[in-house]
């Protein structure tokens, strides 16, 4: 019976196991540790009275990695119709924001020559209010002026 100092990758390799497994092992059995002069912790074991067979791969992990991939496909689908469904929506909503800019765009014009209109009908109100109490020579000569004037208007309104 032999005692060994050795590292944790050693002793896994010895007793083909991962080095993490190794330390675990260690930890359980409560074997003595100490560090080698490079830093790394050794182990002082006597191989012949560990009795480790390392656990063949079991089927139920097997089958939980199978039910995962199935599981990590079917939600890969999920998201791809999800990420189709959202550009259907960014197109729909592109188009909705260009027909509001447009409406917006035809709501200040109206808005704008129905100020206008305001203001003309302002202005022809007060000028007939001036014919009426003005006098008749100068009548004649405020009416043609109103009657270019509603036409101007008239035509300002029409473009």
């Amino acid at each position: 019976m032999s005692v060994e100092m050795l590292t944790y990758a050693a002793l896994g390799a010895r007793l083909k196991i991962s080095p993490e497994a190794a330390r675990a092992l260690a930890k359980r059995l409560r074997l003595p540790r100490s560090l080698s002069r490079d830093g790394k912790a050794v182990v002082s074991v006597d191989l012949a009275e560990i009795r480790h067979n390392p656990r063949p791969p079991s089927t139920h992990q097997a089958g939980n990695i199978a039910l995962l991939t199935t599981k990590i496909e079917a939600l890969q689908a999920e998201i791809t119709g999800l990420e189709a469904r959202a550009a259907g929506h960014r197109a729909d909503f592109e188009r909705e924001r260009e027909r509001a800019d447009h409406l917006m765009i035809e709501l200040l014009q109206a808005t704008a020559e129905t100020m206008a209109a305001k203001e003309a009908t302002a202005r022809l109100e007060g000028e007939l209010a001036v014919l009426r109490v003005g006098g008749q020579g100068q009548a004649a000569r405020r009416l043609g002026h109103l009657a270019a004037t509603i036409v101007e208007a008239d035509r300002k309104a029409c473009r």
